[in-house]
Parts: structure tokens; C-alpha cells; sequence
């Protein structure tokens, strides 16, 4: 079976190379949805980590996945661009679709995905490489191989990551000596570099002060402008800040396994779910009753 391929896909346009190829969509407008679960449970072998996800996420929006530890947010986060295929003993059932295509369809390729779908990760990880090479490197895998080319979009992935005048002359240094604030934003300019359409951000936060908090928060402000954004965190104050809607998750026995499983119990945009959510389990959440 063929399936589809990087060098097949323009950015944010359609892949039709074969007649049993999914077809990966084009961008849509503000209004729409770009992903939806439904009856989302991801498993690590017998175990159901989190279960019954029903969730839609729109264009040009930040949403926040919130909860206690084990809750299963991150396990959430990781399958929205199918980085749990990573975990050999792990495997999702129900319906997840981007932009109305089945990512779990056999036939997606999941390094495209990944390329659509960029992520930060809770600590920051840039590669041994220079500043310039490590913004590069997705473009350079992309087949671009034109100086001229992979300057102008690492100059303008660390315009648009709040990094460029900060090391526009020392591009050739070592990423490692960075600061952490520095090093984040390094792996945001990396990320958008390959052009995608959504990021994902699994606590970019949590190992930062919060000055660079700060301004990974007042980044991710402007970036919302262009891309859709997940973010999962434990900070509620930031939650609160930066993101239009709100999934609270909590832990849970699993009434078929007896085993505790992360759950969905509220949904809604963040305003709402910080004054006035519908669950108990939310408000004893976000006032600290719990968790």
C-alpha cells in the first residue's frame, strides 16, 4: 500500500499521488474545526490510560488541557500528532480527525503528520547543532537545500519565535548555550520552520522562571494568529491566561478495568470553566479542593 509522503504534500494543500491515498486537507477558515475526538481512549497495552475523549478544537484558538497528575492530559496532547505510535505497547481507539481526515486511517502517513503538526516539549530540547542548523534541519529534511532558502526561513522562524535579534549574530553558536528561556523559543522557531498548521505544547513552561515564562506566554499570544494551539499545563494562572477554551481532566476508576483512567469532565471556553463551570469536579479543581 502507498501512502503519503512529505515531498507529495505542499504546506497546508492536498496530497493526491495515488487512488488509495488519504488525501490531507487544506487550511480552513476561523470558524472551523480542525480536530475532533470522538470517544477518543489511548492504551498502553491492557491499560486504558485516558478514555471516551469527545473534543473539537478550532482554528486560530489556544486550548488548554488542564487536570491532576495521571489524568492523562499529556497521553491526550501526544495523540493528536501520533507520537504515541512511538510506545510500542500503545494504540488509540475511537475517532480522531484532522481537518475531517481519519489520522489514524492506515494509509496517513504519520511522519506527514508530525510535519502538519509540530510540538514543544515540556523541557527544552535543542539538537547539538548550531542555532542556524538546528531552525534548518526540518526544512533541510523537507529537500530544501538552497543557502538562500533555509536563510530566509530560519530568519523569519525566529522573527516570528521573538528570537531574532537575540541571536542573529552568533547564528553559528552552539544551541546548548543558550539560556532555558532561549532554548524554548529555539524549539518553537524549530518547529514552525517546517510550516505547520498546529502546535502542540506539552508544559513549555514548567522548566522555565517566570520571566521567560512570560514570554513564551506573550509568544504564543501572537502565534495563535496562525496557528491552532494546544497547550497542556498544570499552571491554572496560565491556563487562564493565554487560552480561549478549556478541557478539565481528572482521574478516575475505570468501571470495566477497576483501574484509574483519565476523563474528560468538562469542556468549555476557559472564562466559562474558570467562573462558572458546570461540573463539582471543575470547581473543586480550580479552587484547589483537589488535585
Amino acid at each position: 500500500m502507498s501512502s503519503v509522503t512529505s515531498t507529495d504534500v505542499p504546506a497546508k494543500g492536498v496530497t493526491v499521488s495515488s487512488t488509495d491515498q488519504t488525501q490531507m486537507p487544506e487550511a480552513a477558515s476561523a470558524e472551523d474545526v480542525v480536530f475532533q475526538t470522538t470517544d477518543l481512549s489511548v492504551f498502553y497495552g491492557d491499560f486504558r490510560a485516558v478514555r471516551d475523549v469527545n473534543l473539537d478544537i478550532r482554528q486560530g484558538e489556544i486550548t488548554a488541557l488542564i487536570g491532576p497528575s495521571g489524568c492523562g492530559k499529556s497521553t491526550v496532547l501526544r495523540s493528536f500528532n501520533r507520537m504515541n505510535d512511538l510506545i510500542p505497547t500503545a494504540r488509540v481507539e475511537g475517532l480522531l480527525r484532522y481537518r475531517g481526515v481519519d489520522l489514524y486511517d492506515p494509509k496517513v502517513d504519520a511522519v506527514e503528520v508530525r510535519r502538519r503538526i509540530g510540538m514543544v516539549f515540556q523541557k527544552p530540547n535543542p539538537f547539538p547543532k548550531s542555532i542556524f542548523d538546528n531552525v534548518a534541519y526540518g526544512p533541510r529534511i523537507a529537500g530544501i537545500k538552497n543557502k538562500s532558502e533555509l536563510s530566509d526561513i530560519v530568519e523569519a522562524s525566529l522573527q516570528r519565535a521573538a528570537l531574532w535579534e537575540e541571536v542573529k549574530d552568533r547564528l553559528s553558536a552552539s544551541a546548548t548555550g543558550m539560556s532555558g528561556g532561549q532554548q524554548q523559543r529555539l524549539c518553537i522557531a524549530r518547529a514552525i520552520a517546517s510550516s505547520p498548521d498546529v502546535l502542540l505544547m506539552d508544559e513549555p513552561c514548567s522548566a522555565l522562571d517566570p520571566i521567560a515564562t512570560a514570554r513564551i506566554e506573550d509568544l504564543m499570544a501572537e502565534l495563535k494568529h496562525d496557528y491552532t494551539i494546544m497547550i497542556v499545563t498544570h499552571n491554572m494562572q496560565q491556563a487562564a491566561r493565554v487560552s480561549d477554551r478549556t478541557a478539565f481532566f481528572t482521574a478516575e476508576v475505570d468501571p470495566k478495568t477497576e483501574q484509574r483512567t483519565g476523563v474528560l469532565v468538562e469542556y468549555d471556553a476557559t472564562t466559562t470553566i474558570f467562573s462558572n463551570p458546570a461540573d463539582e469536579r471543575t470547581e473543586n479543581y480550580i479552587t484547589g479542593r483537589f488535585g
